[in-house]
């Protein structure tokens, strides 16, 4: 706004004194001092409203006014309350200096003019930051990002004097405005509560308070043209999507300045799917690699997509990393008496593809291309994710023996410590129906042992899921089983000992389609629990006891024993 839209404001009570000339002056800001020097507090573009306590006689006038023109102040107003009419000195000071003066009728409260300012400027400021915004949207949906979202955050710093925070649903920074970060704490604490309004359908924005400070939360999901569809079920995306913290209470904003920021998670949102779009090539490698060790192809064909994949995760590396993997679980829906068709709702493949990688970004590095070495497949229900690691990387999450670091110097990731920064926000997210299982391999070296550590990863995953709590993890240095042997048996071997136990299953499935083996790996999953096993299954107990029994019959086995048990199980791994 201009100065002269001021003094044509009768409600404010302004009489000019000097400066008729300079009314076309914009106000981008209003402040109230009596301070004998206020330069500090000036940036410039203000009003300054003054009581005049600072003047003690004709002499103060002129430091007065040259320090507030050297701050690139717009103007001055004066109140008359104190000293009645306002005195020469100061409106000859004004004059030399060209600093519009305005006096302030004694029955007008300061605080009357700087809402109007305010109110006005705000306003202005919205307009035109709105504008910019399109603009920006523009430029990201028809080219290259222009500048991604430290941009609009730092416009929202600028016009609006908001702070601003993209967060990841772990509360990780992905962007900040201004190049001051987060706290981690603060950013897992607004992620939390992030997750557990949206899981119980709160309208958003989310007010939260951390840290004493009170933040406004904005989902962040694409909602324009070309946007993916809606999820049918929030729980479908409540685990991977991004959101906007902005560092105010929304409760009492205009619907203009809401709107102003939906815009700017919608801009946010496009540069999140651009982003996403270029994982497909990790995905893709971290695929094929999976089916060929699955398929249990040669070593040297996995080598060879091995070292395809290297140079896309880890560029510049000369020489063949050490690799790890990860395997992740989401499963929706009480374990012990999930309803009918809650586990099915919701593809737990995708869901846990998207959080583990996140996961495996170590939470120090903000930003969001520290991802890039992620590659992580989905296999039914099953993320599994394939992380290189060069001899000599850090990751910060461990050193030393006793946290798993191999003595070459490597450093691995381990289970506890890829969750203890994350537990608290993604608890959130699982509520009462939702839970995350992970498991961790050692580092292997060469393509021989990807089938193990892919089989140790597995049975560490099966491990943490016997554990109570909604986030649980567990890592090979935990683990002392036979399914650590199984990749080195021998085929041959293999093709007869499953052969003789399960052929039999197999054949009487294919006549009656009675669906014995899924009933068989549920049994074991369920560790031998009726109740849990038939609720699984969606069956009657009295049913399932009528398939255990025909598995029984059809192999001679006793699954009440464990030597039987486990020989079913060993036999379905090596399958």
């Amino acid at each position: 706004m201009r100065l002269r839209a001021l003094l044509e404001t009768d409600a404010l009570g302004l009489r000019l004194l000097g400066g008729e000339d300079e009314l076309d002056r914009s106000v981008r800001g209003v402040m109230t001092t009596d301070l004998r020097d206020p330069s500090r507090y000036l940036s410039g573009g203000e009003l300054v409203l003054t009581g005049l306590a600072w003047r003690r006689d004709a002499s103060d006038s002129e430091p007065f006014v040259r320090i507030l023109a050297g701050a690139g102040v717009t103007g001055l107003a004066a109140g008359e309350a104190e000293l009645g009419d306002i005195p020469d000195d100061l409106v000859e000071a004004c004059a030399r200096h060209r600093l519009p003066l305005f006096a302030v009728h004694e029955t007008v409260a300061f605080a009357t003019i700087t809402e109007h300012v305010v109110r006005q400027v705000s306003g202005e400021r919205a307009g035109d930051l709105a504008a910019v915004v399109e603009r920006h949207r523009r430029l990201m949906t028809s080219g290259p990002a222009g500048g991604g979202p430290e941009v609009v955050l730092d416009l929202l710093g600028s016009d609006l004097d908001l702070r601003a925070w993209v967060l990841s649903p772990t509360g990780r920074q992905i962007a900040g405005a201004g190049g001051t970060p987060l706290p981690g704490p603060v950013g897992a604490a607004l992620a939390g509560h992030h997750l557990a309004a949206v899981r119980t359908g709160r309208r958003a924005p989310h007010r939260a308070v951390a840290g004493g400070t009170t933040y406004s939360l904005f989902p962040i999901r694409n909602t324009g043209r070309g946007a993916l569809p809606a999820p049918r079920d929030v729980r479908e995306s409540v685990l991977s999507d991004w959101l906007l913290a902005v560092e105010a209470d929304a409760g009492d904003w205009p619907a203009a300045r809401l709107d102003l920021l939906q815009g700017v998670t919608q801009l946010i949102a496009v540069e999140r799917d651009r982003r996403d779009a270029a994982r497909t090539v990790r995905r893709r490698l971290a695929q094929e690699v999976l089916e060929l060790v699955q398929a249990g192809a040669p070593p040297a064909e996995i080598a060879a997509r091995l070292r395809v994949a290297a140079p896309v995760l880890l560029p510049g590396l000369g020489t063949a990393p050490h690799w790890q993997v990860v395997v992740a679980r989401v499963e929706w829906g009480g374990a012990d008496d999930p309803a009918p068709g809650a586990a099915d709702a919701v593809a737990g493949g995708p869901v846990a593809q998207a959080l583990l990688e996140e996961i495996l970004v170590d939470p120090a590095v903000a930003g969001p291309d520290s991802a890039d070495r992620i590659a992580v497949a989905h296999t039914g229900e099953e993320a599994v994710a394939l992380v290189p690691l060069p001899a000599g990387a850090a990751s910060g999450r461990d050193e030393g023996p006793e946290a798993g670091a191999p003595a070459d110097g490597l450093v691995a990731l381990h289970a506890d410590a890829l969750l203890e920064a994350v537990r608290e926000p993604l608890s959130a997210g699982l509520a009462d129906d939702g839970r995350l299982t992970l498991g961790v391999s050692a580092p292997v070296h060469s393509p021989e042992g990807l089938r193990g550590a892919l089989e140790e990863a597995r049975h560490a995953r099966r491990v943490a899921a016997a554990r109570e709590g909604r986030v649980c993890a567990a890592g090979h240095h935990e683990l002392a089983s036979h399914v650590l042997l199984l990749p080195f048996v021998p085929d041959d071997v293999r093709r007869a000992f499953t052969a003789r136990l399960l052929d039999p299953l197999r054949d009487y499935d294919r006549r009656h389609r009675a669906e014995l083996i899924p009933t068989l790996e549920a049994f074991l999953d369920c560790d031998g629990s009726w109740t849990r096993c038939a609720a699984r299954l969606h069956l009657h107990v009295n049913t399932l006891r009528y398939r255990v029994g025909r598995i029984e019959q059809l192999t001679g086995r006793d699954l009440s024993r464990l030597e039987d048990k486990l020989d079913f199980f060993l036999a379905l791994r090596m399958s």
